[in-house]
């Protein structure tokens, strides 16, 4: 090879002029993304975000099920592929949301703001959670044209409620994210060795940690106090002050026993739409849809609660089938590339949710890293698509279940009942005398 050759193969890049092209030119995958933040933040915060509940199960599964299911692509052409779909009656420029999570302050400093705004660029909606640390009105000041949710979990103080609800309206929030599977919180290994405890306990480690990641830690004492200032139907004034039970609300939550009573009481009192989050029971999704719910997100939040469960992919077809599109399904756990979207949707589901991922986003990135993640995900959707031969979200799940497969059904082939004798005669080959012969390979 010339010289010349050499030189003009040698494309010299320069250096990237924002966060958001660092990141295109360094973090290909959420799995990268990942890892970014594994090094932006001391282990301890990290591992609240990874851990999931006792031996963890429910959280591997939640990613061994997507693995589960094999793409069978059909031929043909794809134009003007498109990923915008409707959810809840409204426009989303793809088929996701984010979901609600606590905390949000303590991985990047503009928490739930960031984002909020990251979600409004690209055109999805946002659940705010209760244990949020931004005050709804804030985030709505802050992204007013995105599509706002907020999460909460059933009380028995009625007062109370209605008093939340009026205040979540008067914020533009347009659906509530109603939790179904915070009974009790789920024990959580990682965070306890950690010392990630109510109230914390401040190890060696935990010093050490702070010092090793100062750009965190200075984010983190420069700033209002972690504090959840949408627990309750006042609007807090001034800068926000943590109190001590702070990190036992966080880490135990703050639930009441409630059951369907509860939420029927709900029901009647909020207008817009209500999501259910949680469900993994195909009774209580008809149960759901006979109460008027709108929507169910199948979950079992992020494998951090009850060990050893069903993860979404493994009880979402018999969920399709008990509702018969009486409501709207939304699935969560495990969502790590765009295909795994793509293969919900094939199996009956509306949309996604991620929480993990978008955290990572943050956490390495602040809003641009959130951002990044989102349009990683919306490259591998249109891929996907693309390789699998669908151009549109309802083409998807009209003709889904024909392009995927459970690992269950990878070993008989179905096969027709007869073949064109010209093609397939016995005399072709042995296999095809095998398969005329019988039609249930094994």
């Amino acid at each position: 090879m010339r010289i010349k050759d050499i030189r003009s193969l040698a494309a010299v890049q320069g250096p990237a002029r924002s966060v958001a092209e660092r990141l295109s030119r360094r973090c290909y995958s959420v799995e990268d993304m990942r890892k970014l933040a594994a090094r932006r933040l001391p282990g301890s915060v990290f591992d609240y975000i990874e851990g999931g509940g006792e031996d963890e199960v429910s959280l591997r599964r939640n990613r061994t099920s997507f693995d589960d299911w094999a793409f069978l692509p059909k031929w043909g052409s794809v134009e003007h592929l498109k990923l915008g779909s409707t959810l809840l009656g409204g426009p989303v420029a793809m088929p996701l949301t984010l979901s609600p999570t606590g905390g949000t302050r303590l991985f990047h400093p503009d928490g739930e703001t960031a984002v909020a705004r990251a979600a409004f660029e690209a055109g999805i909606p946002y659940g705010l959670a209760h244990l949020s640390t931004t005050t709804m009105e804030h985030v709505s000041a802050a992204a007013p044209g995105l599509r706002r949710w907020f999460n909460l979990e059933p009380t028995a103080d009625k007062g109370l409620l209605q008093a939340v609800l009026d205040r979540v309206s008067n914020a533009g929030y347009e659906a509530l994210v109603v939790n179904v599977d915070c009974r009790a919180i789920g024990h959580r290994e990682r965070d306890y060795r950690n010392g990630f405890t109510a109230p914390p306990s401040i190890k060696p480690k935990t010093v050490i940690e702070g010092a090793l990641h100062p750009r965190w830690a200075l984010g983190f004492l420069a700033n209002d106090a972690i504090a959840f200032p949408n627990l309750d139907a006042e609007i807090p004034e001034g800068p926000l002050s943590s109190t001590p039970d702070m990190w036992r609300t966080l880490l135990a939550g703050q639930y009441e026993p409630t059951d369907w009573d509860d939420l029927r009481d709900l029901r009647t009192r909020w207008n817009g739409p209500i999501i259910l989050k949680g469900v993994v029971n195909p009774r209580d999704a008809v149960m759901a849809a006979d109460l008027g719910i709108d929507a169910i997100q199948v979950s079992n939040h992020g494998g951090r609660q009850l060990d050893h469960m069903a993860s979404a992919l493994d009880v979402l077809p018999e969920i399709v089938e008990a509702t018969a599109g009486r409501v709207e399904i939304i699935v969560d756990g495990g969502i790590r590339r765009g295909s795994d979207v793509v293969k919900a949707l094939a199996l009956g589901a509306d949309a996604c949710s991620i929480g993990r991922p978008y955290l990572y986003g943050l956490a390495a990135a602040g809003q641009a890293g959130v951002a990044h993640v989102l349009k990683l995900l919306a490259a591998e959707m249109t891929r996907t698509m693309m390789l699998l031969g669908v151009s549109t979200i309802q083409e998807l799940r009209d003709e889904g279940r024909d392009l995927i497969r459970h690992r269950s059904e990878a070993n008989t082939c179905t096969l027709p009942t007869e073949f064109p004798p010209a093609q397939y005669s016995a005399s072709q080959s042995p296999a095809a005398e095998l398969a005329y012969s019988d039609t249930r390979i094994p």
